[in-house]
């Protein structure tokens, strides 16, 4: 079994600050597409609030293929 992205699926991805010194800010941009849809939201966040460290996830939709697993 191998697994393999599907090609017709946008990866998604969301980043969450974690700036703060007793409790996280939490501000979160939402579902995105691309690296520089996040990288502009961040830069927004950080401008208005000085806020410096986040949280990235990145999520890709995978299909299995049957076969010997390697």
């Amino acid at each position: 079994m191998t697994t393999v992205p599907d090609p017709l699926a946008l990866p998604t991805m969301e980043a969450v600050c974690v700036t703060g010194e007793e409790r996280s800010c939490g501000a979160t941009s939402g579902t995105l597409h691309t690296s520089d849809e996040l990288t502009r939201w961040i830069a927004g966040h950080c401008a208005q609030t000085g806020h410096d460290f986040y949280h990235r996830t990145t999520r890709a939709t995978l299909r299995a293929e049957l076969g010997a697993w390697q």
